[in-house]
């Protein structure tokens, strides 16, 4: 079966060669495109189900940012910053000539979403925000630089995906062998050496630990470029990132959001799941 993507590249403006998976969708089609912009530690293959669904009926552009799977490594690790990313996915914006897209951001995703629209307002035509606000949870942020940036190494996926049970499993407390090896796989990848690593740059830990770099100050200006936008907010029941009283004053400023969250998870949703999915397609319904 031929894969439903082709793996392109693009230059950013400091010359790293930097890697994004293009559903073309059917030809002809003229349905929005979707942008699906991934998590910290994350890379495109985050969102290979969900780009495959969404691909039976529209373009998908999944970029992978600087330091992330096939994207090449940053020299100045400085560079691993929200606006950075931005800044590059612009680049890969403008010379595919995408001027009004819907946006799927993950986490981090989700903080270059709102930085996106407030630079260029309008051009968002609906979003999913995946576990992720304005205001993020200090908690929340402990935790994840608590464990980015550890170099640990694997001998085989099942010891892998164990691994990350280990450290994630009161996020994931339902998930069996199978569902942790399927996280592990999107995550990780075999070394030069037959180990099984964290497919990202350890180097992204130097900057998120700086204030300002974890979650950008002053996002609540940058949401109200989204009042009124369509938009998705998915949060797991047991996350630690992004608090209910946030969530309700994301309500207030967008009287166009609606909320699902899912039970038995925290941070984040992976997007797969039934309800969400049924969630996303009445989103872009919504917006043709």
């Amino acid at each position: 079966m031929a894969a439903l993507y082709e793996d392109r590249f693009w230059t950013s403006s400091d010359g790293l060669s930097l890697h994004y998976r293009n559903y073309a969708g059917p030809e002809g089609s003229t349905k929005l495109p979707v942008l699906c912009l991934h998590g910290l530690t994350r890379n495109a293959r985050d969102f290979a189900g969900l780009a495959e669904a969404l691909a039976a009926t529209r373009r998908v552009i999944v970029p992978s940012m600087r330091g992330r799977g096939q994207s090449a490594y940053a020299a100045d690790s400085d560079t691993y910053t929200p606006i950075t990313y931005v800044a590059d996915v612009e680049k890969l914006l403008a010379e595919l000539e995408v001027t009004r897209f819907v946006a799927v951001g993950t986490s981090m995703g989700g903080l270059m979403t709102m930085l996106m629209a407030a630079m260029k307002p309008g051009r968002i035509a609906g979003v999913v925000m995946n576990d992720i606000g304005p205001e993020v949870d200090p908690s929340g942020v402990a935790r994840i630089a608590g464990y980015v940036g550890q170099g640990r190494s694997y001998p085989t996926w099942v010891h892998a995906a164990r691994g990350l049970a280990e450290a994630h499993g009161a996020s994931f407390p339902d998930y069996d062998l199978d569902q942790w090896l399927e996280l592990t796989k999107r995550t990780m990848v075999v070394s030069q050496n037959g180990r099984i690593v964290f497919d990202y740059d350890m180097a992204i830990a130097e900057p998120f630990a700086k204030p300002g770099n974890a979650a950008p100050p002053d996002l609540w200006q940058a949401y109200e470029a989204l009042r009124d936008v369509p938009m998705l907010l998915v949060r797991g029941e047991l996350s630690d990132l992004i608090s209910p009283a946030t969530v309700e004053q994301m309500k207030v400023r967008n009287p166009a959001m609606r909320t699902i969250t899912v039970p038995r998870v925290g941070h984040a949703p992976t997007l797969d799941e039934p309800e969400v999915r049924a969630a996303i397609a009445a989103l872009l319904d919504g917006v043709e």
